[in-house]
């Protein structure tokens, strides 16, 4: 289904070419002066050079060829706009088409594609943190918005599973329980099921064996030895590995489902290790990986370099791999495993020219053809108040879950304090709202922007607001509950100002979703909804709809909202959050 911007630019293409005029002159553009018109044509202006005559005859010729019926008004002012009002059955039709195709009439320009989403990337053993928020949210917008436009889309939270935390992790717990039989290197037997370590327990070793390796020299080259041997296929380091594997894996989906952040595939870079060998010795070969101060590099600068862009490393002068060698290992499985048109990486913006170095490299190896797109999508910081990076009152870095658990609990006081809910569906509601209130929070600010995390803010049912947008759309749902059977009434013309006001608005759900996908960017799909919900309301606030007494405008009433809510939920879904049914 076309846009409405495409079908009236279309007509003013025909008029331009039946006033004798070329039709490329013909864009037409949403108003930037909503007072006077809600669409505008200013082709004449340019038109005027090429057929040398004043650009407001121009204008005038094609309004005449305009046809009357689309528009409430068509009128060419000084010195030569265009300026049009699309007339209520011109827009009853459109919104009639939208109301019954398929996810709204979005075309699925994804079909037979797909593209791998590389977000979330915690390290196992490790408990998920703060800076762990945006990768989740931001990645999984994005996932689903990709899958609505019909591509395959595959979220991969590319786990650290491989690196000196492991290592860490093994020495730190052969101090403790030397006994244990994955320690005796002529062990031979079954290795227990049950691993000898809670994930509360893994969570206490790792920064203790941390902090030990900066002060103890003699561990710390256990751990790297530790780690080493379990990458070169040690039995009981293999087994303890898998043990960490099953329980931090298990944790982080708990965690991710409480944020409704889901994957697809569960690789890491354990998966991509045993692809370095036959890569690095492959690149040596080919002359594409360089000698340099004892490391192995791959030049990636290029004559048209603005700055400096240094080699990427493949191989560091003590012979081990880096987190460059993974990236380019993985970028071989993924591409063998998935066959991608695309794969995009949401991380910190930190990380920038590390993907630089990466994408580059990639092309120059030909581990990734030019008909497959790379994409990194760089997320700026949460701060507090301060200004600062986000911290735990003491000064820490806080925890993902207690930072949800403060949103939820401080959520949940405003539920009951206000009765918005019976006491059976205070935790829905409440789980629901502070889902709301952090996604919302977060998706609304540009991605590569850093932000400010303000709880009252983000959690007021006011204002530009996840609980403001699930308000609107409980609010009508009431008034459709309170109507009957809706979901077959059809949209009608616009009975007032209002009406028609929320009815333009909905015509903007395609290229607002559009908007959003060309540029990784849910910012723009929240920019809409706001615009959405507030022309909801107010069309709310200065109609009768349940108290109207004319049956087929009260019809018409319903449909219309019923279509709006609709639209707002499909968005929210994109977002990754939900509404209640009472608010």
């Amino acid at each position: 289904m076309e846009k409405i911007l495409d079908l009236i630019t279309e007509k003013m293409q025909k008029a331009f070419s039946d006033a004798g005029y070329d039709p490329a002159f013909s864009r037409v553009t949403v108003s930037n002066r909503p007072d006077l018109c809600e669409y505008q044509c200013n082709g004449a202006l340019a038109a005027a050079k090429q057929y040398r005559c004043a650009p407001i005859q121009i204008a005038k010729a094609v309004a005449e060829k305009l046809d009357a019926r689309d528009y409430d008004m068509v009128e060419a002012v000084m010195p030569g706009f265009l300026n049009l009002k699309l007339s209520g059955s011109f827009l009853q039709s459109y919104l009639e088409r939208m109301r019954t195709a398929e996810d709204f009439g979005v075309e699925k320009t994804g079909t037979g594609k797909t593209i791998v989403v590389d977000y979330g990337g915690p390290n196992v053993a490790k408990p998920l943190h703060i800076g762990h928020l945006r990768s989740a949210i931001i990645g999984e917008s994005l996932k689903r918005l990709y899958k609505f436009y019909g591509y395959h889309a595959i979220g991969d939270i590319h786990l650290g599973d491989w690196g000196l935390q492991m290592g860490l992790i093994i020495a730190e717990l052969q101090r403790r329980q030397p006994e244990l039989p994955y320690f005796d290197p002529d062990f031979t037997g079954e290795y227990p099921a049950q691993a000898p370590f809670t994930i509360s327990e893994l969570e206490e070793i790792y920064p203790t064996a941390s902090a030990r390796k900066k002060e103890d020299e003699a561990f710390a080259q256990q751990a790297h030895t530790a780690t080493f041997e379990l990458q070169q296929g040690r039995r009981g380091y293999r087994a303890l590995w898998q043990h960490i594997m099953n329980i931090s894996v298990a944790d982080l989906k708990k965690n991710y489902d409480n944020l409704n952040v889901s994957f697809e595939s569960w690789l890491g870079e354990s998966d991509a290790d045993p692809l370095i060998p036959a890569m690095v010795q492959d690149l040596k070969d080919r002359g594409l990986a360089v000698e340099s101060e004892g490391a192995w590099v791959i030049p990636v600068a290029e004559d048209t370099d603005k700055k400096e862009v240094p080699p990427c490393i493949l191989v560091k002068s003590d012979g081990s791999a880096i987190y460059a060698t993974t990236d380019l290992a993985t970028l071989i499985q993924r591409m063998r495993d998935f066959h991608p048109d695309k794969i995009l990486y949401v991380t910190d913006k930190r990380q920038s020219l590390h993907f630089e170095q990466v994408f580059r490299a990639a092309r120059k190896a030909g581990i990734v053809p030019e008909t497959t797109a790379l994409e990194h999508l760089g997320f700026g910081t949460m701060n507090g108040k301060d200004g600062k990076p986000f911290k735990t009152r003491d000064g820490g870095v806080m925890r993902l879950e207690q930072l949800v658990k403060e949103m939820t609990d401080f959520v949940r006081a405003k539920v009951v304090e206000n009765q918005i809910v019976a006491e059976d569906a205070v935790e829905d509601t409440t789980r629901k709202i502070a889902m709301a209130a952090l996604k919302y929070g977060d998706l609304s600010n540009q991605p590569t922007k850093d932000y400010i995390f303000d709880l009252d803010r983000f959690a007021a049912f006011e204002g530009n607001t996840g609980p403001y947008i699930l308000y609107t759309i409980v609010r009508i749902k009431s008034i459709l509950a309170k109507y009957g059977a809706w979901e077959n009434l059809e949209i009608q013309e616009p009975a007032n100002p209002f009406a028609k006001d929320l009815m333009i608005a909905i015509t903007k759900f395609a290229p607002a979703l559009e908007g959003a996908l060309a540029a990784s960017a849910p910012n723009l799909i929240c920019a809409y909804i706001y615009e959405l919900a507030g022309c909801v309301n107010k069309f709310y606030h200065e109609t009768r709809i349940l108290g109207e007494e004319d049956q087929n405008k009260q019809a018409g009433y319903i449909a219309l909202i019923g279509l709006a809510k609709d639209v707002l939920e499909q968005c929210i879904d994109i977002l990754g959050f939900s509404a209640p049914e009472k608010m």
